[in-house]
């Protein structure tokens, strides 16, 4: 089977194609998909796999969609926005107050679920907004990416921003705070993600796009209701040992080391932890996605490890990051003016 006919940028390698064969030397991207400031200039999203052009159908299968039983242009095409968190009751929840925040119509608790035939992930759409959950950690949101990046690309999605909307534990910062992240640091404070393919380590930039955190950071003085601020996100591979934890298992270090480990992570930049920015800012990056990270924090964790809030206290604090996303998306949408964020604004 012969690949595309298209030009392939030499940057990363080359392919000889002659019928009935084809000689694949390096992980190709197409001239036309070359990038600015690591995005792509035609605003579609691209895939940095020649592979999938031998392939007569892609099945996502852990989304319970392809190619050849779906038509994804028609289901996808015109998402412009995706939204993804780690639990499917909140991505729903989050699905459902964009439906009374984009004023569709129709009950907001007749949502579908588009992953119904899967209990691995869950995924609503609301006009041009894509809500989809991601579970606990890089293993898991990675393998969420991989076929959500695949689906916008065959879906031919143009200009689409991509955000996190988390939990995490806040570093100097008060429960309830909203983090925007600047900067997802690895556990060593450093701005990439290291994985292991096949028996090599491959190490990716985490960098995020600055302009849209910028642009979140002016909507949120539009809310008066918590405060937000910008800082860098750590992310690391564990909830207990891997954070510093006293109240895990197994711990291996004491009150002391923990505390002395995470005041240098803050005086590095970091202002709240998590488990999963490091490898969605290096996969998105790659694909010429625009992305973001914002989570609320739900514990200082200079001051303890445990969330004690309440049921409804943390409920309330997991809108915080939604309500931010919505104003953002209503602004690009032309459903919020400036003038309006600027008369909201906090003095």
């Amino acid at each position: 089977m012969l690949l595309k006919s298209r030009a392939w940028s030499s940057a990363w390698g080359l392919a000889a194609t002659r019928r009935g064969t084809t000689t694949l030397r390096q992980c190709l991207i197409p001239t036309c998909a070359r990038m600015n400031g690591g995005r792509q200039r035609n605003g579609l999203v691209y895939v940095k796999n020649p592979h999938l052009d031998l392939m007569d159908e892609d099945v996502l299968y852990h989304l319970d969609l392809g190619t050849k039983t779906h038509n994804l242009p028609d289901m996808f095409g015109d998402t412009k926005f995706v939204c993804v968190g780690g639990s499917p009751n909140r991505m729903k929840a989050f699905a459902q107050f964009m439906h009374k925040e984009l004023e569709h119509e129709g009950d907001d608790n007749n949502l579908k679920d588009i992953c119904a035939g899967t209990d691995r992930y869950c995924m609503y759409k609301v006009g041009p907004v894509l809500s989809v959950s991601h579970g606990m950690g890089i293993p898991s949101i990675s393998i969420m990416l991989h076929e959500l990046i695949k689906l916008l690309h065959h879906a031919k999605c143009c200009d689409v921003t991509i955000i996190r909307i988390g939990t995490s534990g806040g570093l100097g910062v008060e429960p309830g705070c909203v983090v925007i992240t600047d900067m997802a640091v690895d556990s060593f404070f450093k701005p990439q993600f290291e994985q292991v393919i096949l028996d090599s380590v491959v190490t990716r930039s985490t960098e995020l796009d600055q302009d849209l955190a910028s642009e979140l950071l002016e909507c949120s003085r539009g809310i008066k209701d918590f405060p937000t601020l910008m800082g860098h996100t750590m992310c690391t591979y564990d909830f207990y040992e891997g954070q510093g934890r006293l109240d895990g298992a197994l711990c291996s270090f004491t009150s002391e080391k923990k505390l002395e480990y995470l005041k240098r992570a803050y005086d590095a930049g970091v202002r709240n932890i998590e488990m999963e920015s490091t490898v969605f800012a290096a996969m998105c990056r790659l694909c010429g996605l625009k992305a973001a990270v914002v989570c609320v924090t739900l514990v200082n964790r200079l001051e303890g490890d445990q969330i004690k809030a309440s049921h409804d206290v943390l409920a309330e604090y997991q809108q915080r990051p939604q309500q931010l996303i919505a104003m953002l998306i209503k602004k690009h949408l032309g459903l919020i003016n400036d003038k309006k964020l600027l008369d909201n604004a906090v003095v």
